[in-house]
């Protein structure tokens, strides 16, 4: 039996285990799930505690609401730093948002994978969201738009330093940006900010996600783990550094009892059982 998760619950955010080792984080504040920043903050405490727990090996992020996945900020709740000395003020407001980027970060920084599966309206700080997820699936009804530049601002928390990295079409990355319009799941796919879209909306998005969860969970914790690590690091490295810092990695993780379990699996024709990252020799 494996560990439940329900207890890294907040307010907004709730935890569930619907299959072992796998965790799935809601999004659960109504109307339209828009965030202000208890909500940001619990979001990235909720994940920062999930990288905590030695039995979660995979993460599935989706919303509560049946309607939509998150309209993004809550601009009535939002309040902004001013004073007399503009100096002053920028150095508050620089400390502010990289506070809100470091919760939204937590998502990249969480060890296990994370699949994002949206669904409805995901506006604005969803496309922060997701593109801190390793994987990305989208219901066929959902509606995307990076909305900052519409309320006057470039976006800041996570989209702009992302999203080139993740799509293929770098000119199309731009025009969203620089439009704020709406675009379609099959836009999202065509550009590779999404792997899959799945026909229909919040539960068959889910479901997918969750069998992609579950077959992430059956492999070993230790391999998985490294491999999403080894990768962060080839995105922010030159091939070069990436080989060498995995030489270097797998110097240790190659000694793991996970490999000589895999391997007597397979010998016997049967499913490989890995032990929690956590546990003991």
């Amino acid at each position: 039996m494996t560990d439940s998760f329900n207890h890294l619950s907040g307010a907004h955010v709730k935890v569930s285990t619907p299959a072992p080792y796998v965790a799935l984080v809601e999004l659960a504040r109504n109307p339209v799930n828009a965030f202000h920043e208890p909500f940001w903050t619990e979001l990235g405490q909720v994940f920062d505690k999930i990288s905590q727990e030695p039995t979660v090996r995979a993460v599935v992020l989706a919303s509560a609401l049946p309607k939509l996945f998150s309209a993004g900020i809550d601009f009535t709740a939002l309040t902004l730093h001013q004073g007399s000395d503009p100096a002053r003020t920028a150095f508050l407001m620089r400390k502010h948002i990289l506070g809100f980027q470091d919760c939204i970060s937590a998502i990249e920084r969480c060890p296990y994978p994370v699949i994002s599966a949206t669904h409805g309206v995901a506006y604005g700080l969803s496309i922060d969201i997701i593109s801190a997820c390793d994987v990305r699936y989208a219901a066929s009804n959902v509606v995307f738009a990076i909305k900052e530049v519409d309320v006057g601002l470039a976006a800041d928390i996570g989209t702009l330093a992302r999203l080139p990295k993740i799509a293929g079409n770098h000119s199309f990355v731009h025009e969203l940006a620089y439009t704020g319009r709406n675009f379609s799941a099959a836009e999202a796919e065509k550009m590779g900010l999404v792997s899959r879209v799945v026909e229909g909306s919040r539960d068959e998005v889910v479901a997918a996600a969750l069998e992609l969860a579950k077959l992430i969970a059956a492999k070993s914790p230790v391999a998985v783990a490294g491999t999403k690590h080894l990768l962060q690091h080839a995105r922010d490295h030159s091939v070069r550094e990436n080989l060498e810092y995995t030489a270097t990695w797998n110097s240790a993780m190659l000694q793991t009892q996970d490999l000589m379990d895999a391997v007597k699996a397979a010998q016997k024709k049967q499913q490989p059982k890995f032990r929690p990252l956590g546990s003991k020799l």
